[in-house]
């Protein structure tokens, strides 16, 4: 049966994005997620924009109605830069973005969502050559506004939970037992929060390098995985929501 509701949602994803007539949100928080063209082909199974759908956000709505007072939509629209809808959702999840290809209108389109007070998460990329592609679409997007390293002490990191820059979220694949029997992370390099503010100081953009959030959400009831790991993630998402919502 879960199976069969998989398949049955990521059909649904993939049939939602081609369509230009989605309904409105359905709550006052509805987080969407950002479908992109990829530079990498399409996968046989997840599209790479979808790479933790549905479970991610099956696990992180639900999170967010038992952690704060939001009312929270249960499920994510999907939804292309080019499609008007997008400006109906200020919180926009983009994944794997080493692999994206955004083209000159949804570049233009980028910029004027986060105009128009729109809030980015990009996370579950790793390596210098996912930075590149992410960075230079970033810089054709915000030539004035650059990428700068988030501090510990920038607001988002304590707009409601205080939160350190010590702990690593991998993803799942990046887990493996070590010698001692206990489960490690093996990851491309060392965490880094990045992030991109407009000419008012709101931060716009929030960057999670070498991270994995999505899979953080996604495998928040796969006994494999950290506990304090998922915590983690859970918090950064309040934290990115919260902030998102009042600034």
């Amino acid at each position: 049966m879960r199976i069969i509701l998989f398949l049955f949602l990521i059909m649904t994803a993939s049939a939602a994005a081609q369509s230009p007539s989605q309904p409105g949100p359905e709550a006052e928080f509805h987080m969407a997620r950002l479908v992109y063209a990829s530079n990498q082909g399409q996968r046989a199974w997840r599209p790479w924009w979808a790479i933790d759908y549905p479970e991610a956000e099956f696990h992180l709505t639900r999170g967010l109605s038992r952690l704060t007072n939001l009312d929270v939509a249960d499920d994510s629209r999907h939804l292309r830069l080019s499609d008007p809808a997008i400006f109906d959702y200020p919180w926009l999840f983009a994944q794997q973005p080493g692999r994206w290809l955004l083209d000159s209108e949804e570049i233009d389109q980028l910029r004027e969502y986060v105009g128009r007070g729109g809030f980015v998460v990009i996370d579950d990329f790793h390596g210098e050559f996912d930075w590149q592609v992410m960075s230079e679409a970033l810089t054709r997007a915000f030539p004035e506004w650059p990428v700068m390293p988030l501090p510990v002490s920038h607001p988002l990191m304590h707009v409601l939970y205080d939160l350190g820059q010590d702990t690593q979220i991998p993803g799942r694949r990046h887990l493996y037992r070590g010698a001692n029997g206990e489960i490690e992370a093996q990851l491309w390099g060392p965490a880094e929060w990045h992030g991109i503010h407009d000419d008012q100081g709101r931060l716009v953009v929030a960057i999670n390098f070498n991270m994995d959030m999505g899979d953080a959400w996604e495998h928040a009831d796969d006994p494999v995985y950290p506990v304090p790991m998922t915590s983690l993630a859970y918090r950064f998402a309040v934290n990115y929501v919260i902030y998102a919502m009042t600034h």
